[in-house]
């Protein structure tokens, strides 16, 4: 926090920035810092971009960002109609409790730049009223409570951003269904170039000019599975149309969808069905 110019935190592992109150140094406007903390902001409203590892969110009527920790930040240039917080806290801080555990659950932490959380004005104050609790207990006298108080409140903020992601799924459907019909368009592309092997979540996401994880997360509110999931049931619907419209042989067909071994086929095939690719077609004969 000395490096990026802001107050000397009140708690050794926790920095809660008000930017109402606390501005940065001008003089560091776009300096770049790798901190290793976890990092929320929560832009209540702001007129223009902040830069966030190698992109920028374009935070025009509010919203959330995270960061994981290890990665760039860039202070801003323009924080004139900035108002919000910014929430830093070690891994160490919640190393002992549940939540040390089960943060990878959070995947907003690994979504890419464009996929900021969009608040509604409700949903804003919920927010806002989480940070200053959190403000409160960080201006309170530490004692033998305070960090259970702490990560206990942490926790609470991001179930409630888990919340407010899942409803930006639902409420942005069109947009998302377009993703998905996008998707499918590319799977059946792969799908017939023999020489690509099978296609991967990390590389579909790389098309669709998303993250693995948003990928994933969008997938599982909208249709209930993973998009490892989604891409297997688009694997064997292809392979139930050769195999019922076509004389090619169990082999050349998995070899066709990019598996490397036949066996690897069937035996997915086999989970997905609980029919062998062989029994399978004989059902149409």
């Amino acid at each position: 926090m000395r490096d990026m110019d802001m107050p000397k935190p009140l708690h050794p592992l926790v920095a809660l920035v008000n930017y109402e109150r606390e501005k940065g140094g001008r003089e560091l406007a776009g300096q770049k810092f790798l901190i290793d903390f976890y990092k929320i902001s929560f832009k209540k409203e702001f007129s223009g971009q902040i830069k966030y590892g190698q992109g920028y969110y374009d935070f025009e009527e509010g919203g959330m960002a995270f960061l994981a920790p290890n990665q760039l930040i860039t202070m801003s240039t323009d924080e004139n109609c900035l108002e919000g917080y910014t929430l830093f806290f070690h891994a160490d801080l919640i190393r002992n409790y549940p939540l040390g555990k089960n943060i990878q659950q959070y995947g907003f932490f690994t979504y890419a730049v464009n996929e900021a959380l969009f608040l509604s004005d409700k949903e804003k104050k919920v927010i806002a009223g989480l940070f200053e609790n959190i403000a409160d207990e960080l201006n309170n006298n530490t004692d033998a409570f305070s960090q259970d108080v702490l990560v206990s409140q942490i926790e609470l903020l991001l179930n409630y951003s888990n919340r407010f992601y899942n409803r930006q799924f639902l409420t942005r459907k069109a947009i998302h269904h377009d993703l998905i019909s996008q998707m499918d368009t590319y799977l059946e592309a792969r799908f017939a170039n023999q020489s690509g092997g099978i296609p991967t979540v990390p590389e579909v996401a790389k098309h669709l000019q998303v993250s693995p994880r948003y990928l994933t997360d969008m997938l599982k509110s909208l249709t209930g599975q993973s998009a490892q999931q989604h891409i297997h049931d688009r694997l064997i619907e292809k392979a139930k149309m050769i195999l019922s419209s076509t004389r090619l042989t169990v082999a050349e067909i998995a070899y066709q969808l990019g598996f490397e071994h036949p066996q690897s086929f069937n035996k997915l095939f086999k989970r997905q069905t609980n029919l062998s690719p062989n029994v399978f077609r004989k059902s149409f004969n």
